[in-house]
Formats: C-alpha cells, sequence, structure tokens
C-alpha cells in the first residue's frame, strides 16, 4: 500500500474528530471505508494507530507522530496547491539554433522567428548558419542548443533525427543554354562543361553532386566554391555561372533576372535533413519549445505544396 495524501487527510479528520463515525460523515465516506483506510495506514507503518473504544478513538504514541508529520505534509500541499497555479506561466531563456547552408530549413529562418515571438516572447532566440559539422561540432560542446544539418551522420555525443529529404535542382541564369527547356529535367550529362557555383568539398551538397558527376563519368567544371545565398544569388544574377540547391532556396532569387530552376535527373540527387541536438547534456525547456516549433514549421513546409522535391521523414 502506498500512503497518499488522501490516506493521510482521513488519518487526521479521525483524529481530530475523535470519531469515525464523524470524520466519515465530514470526508463524505463510508466508515468501513475509513476504517479500512486506517487499517492499510496500520498495515503500512506496522504500527497501531488508533485506539477504538465505545466513547471514539484515541490516536496511540505512533499515531500521534504520524499525525504530526501528516500535518506538516497537508500544510505543505495546501501550499503548493494555492502557490502553483499563480506561478506565470513563461518560458524565457536564450535558444542558439544552427541552419545548414543552403538547406530547405534554411528558408525558415524568418517564419521560425515570428512564430518563436509570437508563443515564447521571452525566448531569445539567436540563429546561426554555417556548414554542418561546424554545426553538430557546437551542439556537442554545448555551444549551440540545436543545429539542422545535412546527412545522418554517427557523431559521438549528438543525437540526431532525420526531418526532410530534399531533391537538389538545377538554378541557371536566365541567359544561360540550360535556360531552354526549361520545365525539362536536365540530366547530370548535360551538365558537362556547365560553368558551375559550388558549395566547398566539405560540404555534403558538394559530396553528392561530385558523386553524381561521377556516376555519369564526368567531372564538374567547378568555376568558384561559394557558401554565401548572398553570393550566390548575385553571381547567378551577373551569369557567371550555375548552381545545384534545394527548390526552396532556389524559389528566393527573385527578382528581373529570376533563374530558371529544373529538375536534375539520371542520377536525381536528394539529401537527407536532420535535425541535431545534444545527447549526453539535457535539452532546455526553451530549446525544447524552440525544436518542436521547427519541426511544425519544416511538416508545414512538407505539406504546403508549395516547396517541391521535399519530403517529411516519419519520426523512427
Amino acid at each position: 500500500m502506498t500512503v497518499n495524501f488522501k490516506t493521510l487527510n482521513s488519518f487526521v479528520k479521525a483524529v481530530d474528530c475523535r470519531s469515525l463515525s464523524a470524520a466519515a460523515q465530514q470526508l463524505h465516506i463510508a466508515q468501513p471505508a475509513l476504517s479500512q483506510q486506517i487499517s492499510l495506514l496500520e498495515a503500512h507503518f506496522q504500527r497501531k494507530l488508533l485506539i477504538r473504544s465505545n466513547v471514539g478513538v484515541t490516536p496511540t504514541d505512533a499515531g500521534r507522530e504520524l499525525y504530526r508529520h501528516a500535518l506538516t505534509m497537508l500544510k505543505q500541499l495546501e501550499i503548493a496547491e494555492h502557490e502553483v497555479p499563480r506561478t506565470a506561466n513563461v518560458v524565457k531563456g536564450r535558444v542558439s539554433v544552427g541552419l545548414a547552408t543552403y538547406s530547405s530549413v534554411s528558408v525558415l529562418a524568418a517564419p521560425l522567428l515570428r512564430r518563436v515571438r509570437e508563443e515564447y516572447p521571452h525566448i531569445n532566440l539567436f540563429i546561426n548558419d554555417n556548414f554542418g559539422l561546424v554545426l553538430s561540432e557546437m551542439v556537442m560542446s554545448g555551444t549551440m542548443d540545436l543545429a539542422v544539418i545535412y546527412g545522418t551522420p554517427a557523431i559521438r555525443g549528438v543525437r540526431i533525427q532525420p526531418l526532410l529529404l530534399e531533391e537538389l535542382f538545377l538554378i541557371a541564369p536566365p541567359d544561360s543554354p540550360l535556360a531552354a527547356n526549361g520545365g525539362e529535367p536536365v540530366t547530370v550529362a548535360a551538365l558537362a562543361g556547365t560553368e558551375l557555383l559550388l558549395p566547398g568539398r566539405m560540404h555534403l551538397l558538394r559530396q553528392l553532386i561530385d558523386q553524381a558527376f561521377e556516376q555519369a563519368g564526368i567531372a564538374p567544371r567547378v568555376t568558384a566554391e561559394i557558401e554565401s545565398l548572398a553570393t550566390l544569388r548575385e553571381a547567378i544574377a551577373a551569369n557567371l555561372g550555375s548552381t545545384i540547391l534545394p527548390w526552396a532556396v532556389a524559389n528566393t532569387f527573385v527578382g528581373a533576372r529570376a533563374p530558371v530552376i529544373r529538375r536534375v535527373a539520371e542520377p536525381t540527387l536528394r539529401a537527407t535533413v536532420s535535425m541535431c541536438v545534444p545527447e549526453n547534456k539535457q535539452v532546455s525547456e526553451p530549446a525544447l519549445a524552440v525544436a518542436d516549433i521547427l519541426s511544425q514549421l519544416v511538416r508545414e513546409l512538407a505539406s504546403s505544396g508549395q516547396a517541391y522535391g521535399i519530403e517529411e521523414v516519419a519520426a523512427g
């Protein structure tokens, strides 16, 4: 039998009333039920707690000791029931979030800021756009609360949860020969000799692109390695080359010289986007709240139909 506040309250009421029948009336229970609760308490403590007589009940020495402790515990419960509802339900603190450069989730930075401000105005959000390897190391070291990275790497000290499977698309300047047949997929082999502006070799997207070109039996013609989205937009608008990125990112290239976006085929390029959190450190309440909002935004992006080539990964 587990001692609980209900049985302690029943015992205290019996002592105060000096009568089981009077106590049962005040507790609005049957006297046999109250007697059973007292018997269970006596069995638990293995002591006689009340002496029953024709004139009522009186506590034994053990009963008086339990009565003293029970009063204290019941008073603390009363205080808690009064104070807890008065406590403001405010989630606050600083939360740092990393978003992998060029990932579909990177376009959710502004929606994330907006949603966090609406739902948790006392959370101070810090967003860092960087490489997955850098972000995962920051999460592992505790300098960042959570991050969205490419791939599903087994990294010591962090937990990885796949979020999205995203397809990569060719982004070409409107003056490029690749702009012809813009609605048709373009094969990797057809990109032989195309001037490409790609991430550095440490970026998972670059590794996927290199593997696809190798599979097609050609080498990519990389004229520049760019890891700044703003710089990449300017370079493509200036007709300095093409790139290969997720559609959600490509769709942010707007303006008078909006690029042509074409699906890449033979082979199709797909990358996994995952959330990364510390493995051996408890995630703070504010960070959990932000992670939940980010997961909601990812689901909304995947189901909106406004971002082609992405598919939500079911939680495992």
